[in-house]
């Protein structure tokens, strides 16, 4: 969260986009794409945005080239998909001209350049254990006009067996218990004796037919799923990936859609002192604004609540517990929360893991509260080189956190509400850019790896959709903030997981554990989203209508936890513009 406007979000996202250049790595057996140099006259073998098209000038050889127009609503993306096999190295190879072009690999790096003559761009990829599919794209950049390609390579060995089947299409999610989940899917052309399923990467069960029921799960536990279908050939590559949760999860006391807001407690930004008694009944969750550590690196964290010089009409740490007790029983929940713009903590050794769990578990006592939101912003979370692998971190912030977060977890008991508010920087923008193995900026999705070990306690995530750059989506286009558009884009990728750029696929989240995070007012921070486009978002999520049009990869959102906001404070400023339109609006989704 912010104190002020200011953002270094938008300089640290060029410098990794810029900065991811890669070296292709040896060549291999052939050029796995079809219609490379567009010289069929057609776009044919691709699929591209409307407008693209072949062209015979200027070329850089043979009789094509491909030209596309970015207007102001999309990218002008062209992209293929192709099989190839696990664990091994591609490289790629682009020739383009003309406006910003950028050339990557879904989930993988990327890398653009814009220029007057034919410019070579290149990189290289390694496939991840499971993989057997790979996109390779090309786009422009939104209003940016028209770009030139030519002589696209992909270079490696190719997936997939000669007579085995294609592979099926994605898993559509069924009925879901407590103890299983339903699957069905499309049978691919070719040839099909069966169908292998397979569960967080591991064969989980053979059929004859396109529907499958997983039985014998663990109550609130999440899943990935891909299918193969097979024949006396081989087996095809696998289908793209899913991910669903079980039901049976414990009721954390939250209303089915909650609001949420932080609450100035230790200092005024020009927003005005609210005082605790005076949060009206609408907000769910209050998360205090800021616990902060004593130096970075100590894991020492102080809750010092906002002086009287400085917040007029401040109440005494008596009538300010006194009024959490009455909050609480009202049903709400009231939290620390750690960090902010101004908090970084960097828990570098166990001594600090220890101090933060000490010092966090004093400030709950003191106030009695109800958990803990993390809100660490600016470099408290940065992944050493060589950390490529989010299920197995091995930088010792991130090591540290996680260890004190479960410790926490364990001493407070189910009860404990958990919640986190990472910047999109820190979760989606890894679906391109993942720190540990980027030339860039280490800090991109650096927070995926704590969300990860944390599923199974985390109550709630807020990604903060705002103070942001534009991010690219599971479109494969980049999405600016501001709009309906933004907030769903970002939310689907939380519910359908994604491919972490370096090759593993993040989960998805239970319908429970996502909320979104706006601005309450323009004061509030970069990226102020209309109500009505707020609340065109939440529908779309919710209900699968006026989505315009993006496709949901995850599906819907019916149990969305709800909307959190910065902040509490500035929407008393506004005259409670924000809790007026939205918190009876919540009470109306399904």
């Amino acid at each position: 969260m912010r104190r002020s406007r200011l953002s270094l979000f938008l300089a640290a996202f060029a410098v990794a986009l810029g900065g991811l250049v890669a070296v292709p790595g040896s060549a291999g057996a052939a050029n796995l794409l079809v219609n490379p140099g567009f010289d069929a006259g057609s776009t044919a073998g691709w699929e591209c945005a409307g407008g693209a098209a072949a062209v015979a000038s200027p070329v850089r050889s043979g009789a094509g080239a491909l030209a596309v127009t970015a207007s102001a609503a999309d990218t002008g993306q062209c992209s293929q998909t192709v099989s190839v096999r696990p664990n091994t190295t591609y490289a790629v190879e682009a020739w383009v001209r003309g406006n910003p072009v950028y050339l990557g690999v879904t989930g993988g790096p990327s890398t653009w350049a814009g220029s007057a003559d034919y410019t070579r761009l290149a990189l290289s990829f390694t496939t991840g254990a499971s993989q057997t599919s790979a996109q390779l794209y090309l786009h422009g950049w939104y209003g940016g006009g028209t770009y030139y390609a030519d002589d696209v390579s992909l270079d490696g060995p190719g997936g997939g067996t000669p007579g085995a089947p294609t592979a099926p299409t994605a898993p559509k999610l069924g009925a879901v218990t407590s103890t299983s989940i339903g699957l069905s899917w499309t049978a691919p052309a070719g040839t099909v004796t069966g169908y292998r399923v397979y569960e967080d990467g591991t064969l989980r069960t053979t059929v004859t037919g396109t529907s499958a029921t997983l039985t014998g799960l663990s109550p609130c536990t999440t899943h990935s799923y891909t299918v193969a279908a097979y024949n006396a050939a081989g087996e095809s590559s696998r289908s793209a990936t899913v991910s669903e949760s079980t039901g049976g999860c414990t009721n954390a006391g939250l209303p089915k859609h909650a609001l949420i807001g932080y609450l100035h407690a230790s200092f005024a930004n020009g927003s005005g002192y609210v005082r605790m008694a005076d949060v009206p009944d609408a907000w769910d969750i209050i998360d205090l604004a800021f616990g902060e550590p004593t130096t970075p690196t100590s894991g020492d964290i102080r809750f010092n609540r906002c002086p009287a010089a400085e917040c007029a009409g401040v109440e005494s740490d008596a009538d300010f517990i006194a009024a959490i007790r009455a909050k609480q029983a009202q049903g709400k929940k009231v939290l620390i929360s750690i960090g902010g713009e101004k908090g970084q903590v960097q828990l570098t050794t166990t001594a600090a893991r220890d101090a933060f769990v000490s010092s966090v578990s004093a400030i709950i006592d003191k106030y009695g509260l109800d958990g803990l939101d993390v809100d660490f912003e600016g470099h408290s979370l940065s992944l050493n080189a060589g950390d490529t692998d989010f299920r197995n971190p091995t930088t010792p912030v991130v090591v540290n956190l996680i260890s004190a977060l479960k410790t926490l977890k364990a001493r407070y008991g189910s009860g404990f509400v958990l919640t986190m508010a990472p910047e999109t920087f820190f979760v989606q923008v890894g679906y391109q850019f993942y720190g540990g193995s980027s030339a860039g900026d280490q800090r991109t999705g650096a927070y995926l790896p704590v969300i990860n070990a944390l599923r199974d306690s985390l109550t709630v995530l807020h990604v903060q959709d705002y103070n942001s750059g534009p991010v690219m989506g599971l479109d494969n286009q980049y999405h600016t903030m501001g709009g309906a558009d933004f907030h769903i884009a970002m939310t689907d990728m939380l519910k359908a997981g994604f491919t972490v750029a370096g090759g593993a696929f993040f989960l998805g989240l239970r319908d429970d554990q996502i909320a979104l995070g706006v601005p309450a007012t323009g004061n509030a921070g970069n990226g102020y989203t209309a109500p009505a486009d707020v609340q065109t978002a939440l529908t779309c999520l919710t209900k699968g209508t006026g989505c315009g049009g993006y496709t949901l990869r995850g599906g819907t959102v019916p149990g969305l936890r709800g909307l959190m906001t910065w902040s509490i404070n500035w929407d008393h400023f506004s005259g409670w513009a924000f809790q007026n339109a939205h918190a009876p609006f919540l009470d109306t989704l399904p």
